[in-house]
């Protein structure tokens, strides 16, 4: 049977909404965004994560109170207009103490994550580029960095350094960068092949700027969203470091320790251990749902 195209009619098309029907070309970070809008989990959990933020940065330093001002006629008193979260066993303000030690929590989770990120950039990006016996060689460092155990690594670390912020953050970038380091070099490994990095290596570019400024910025959308998830990974390190007692020590704070303060006195006085509980439990949630929607926003796959 012979087709002729007479015998065919074109049915729902209008010539003047040609132009509607085609979608907007629009670059990738704004199409990232506009999806991410779309996630009404991952926006919630944005809000959440900027009003703690803000909460830990503006309260400590519009309360009424010191962190350490004790007051004996208040012991362990609850949840009150005065104290809005309560007092503590030496009559502090939880209130005060909880939003302070949160900005220790993420001081440690924001600025470890960041001297992550940086080691991981450089030594990943080194080996995925160089690759060979180069790669081979910083691989097995990798491997024999990663089988120290990381609380033998704490208990060394607290017997040269005093314990505190500094000497927690050293002892989790330790061994908390060679994970960033072997995301980037696989990779790098993929892109290194790409036509933009041979016509800037014919150009004359040398290996480190090729890195810097062809490979690595090719993966930001993978870095991202692996941030999202290792900075509340280093906040619940903290917490548990502090809870154990290697971690912030008193008088400063921070929600580990909180929590440690009052899980003594969970029976009688549960407010002082829930509110730092609690916030701690929402930060971390947040951070882990905030991922998941920037991984599906990032993901090229994805796009329509």
């Amino acid at each position: 049977m012979i087709l002729n195209k007479d015998k065919f009619k074109i049915i729902g098309y209008n010539e003047n909404d040609s132009e509607a029907i085609v979608r907007p070309n629009i670059g990738y970070w704004a199409d990232a965004w506009r999806r991410l809008k779309k996630n009404p989990v991952a926006m919630a959990s944005l809000i959440v994560l900027v009003v703690v933020t803000l909460a830990c940065i503006i309260i400590p330093f519009l309360s009424p109170y010191g962190l350490n001002d004790q007051n004996y006629d208040i012991l362990d008193k609850s949840a009150s207009i005065k104290h809005l979260f309560g007092t503590d066993n030496l009559g502090r303000d939880l209130f005060l103490r909880t939003w302070k030690g949160g900005r220790v929590s993420l001081i440690i989770g924001f600025v470890g994550t960041l001297v992550e990120l940086i080691i991981g950039l450089l030594y990943g990006g080194i080996a995925g580029y160089i690759g060979g016996k180069v790669d081979t060689v910083m691989m097995r460092i990798i491997e024999i960095v990663s089988s120290l155990p990381f609380m033998l690594i704490i208990i060394l670390l607290l017997l040269v350094l005093s314990p505190g912020i500094t000497t927690i953050i050293i002892a989790l970038v330790i061994t908390g960068w060679m994970g960033i380091a072997r995301l980037i070099r696989g990779q790098v490994m993929q892109l290194k092949n790409s036509e933009y990095v041979m016509a800037a290596v014919a150009l004359g570019s040398s290996p480190l700027r090729v890195i810097l400024k062809h490979l690595l910025p090719n993966t930001l959308g993978v870095i991202l969203v692996y941030l999202s998830f290792d900075v509340p990974d280093y906040i619940f390190s903290e917490a548990f470091l502090s809870y154990i007692g290697l971690g912030i020590q008193s008088p400063n704070t921070s929600w580990g320790l909180l929590i440690s303060e009052g899980q003594g006195n969970l029976t009688n006085y549960p407010h002082e251990i829930f509110f730092p509980t609690a916030i701690l439990f929402v930060t971390v949630l947040a951070f882990n749902l905030l991922g998941d929607g920037l991984r599906d926003a990032l993901d090229p796959k994805l796009r329509q």
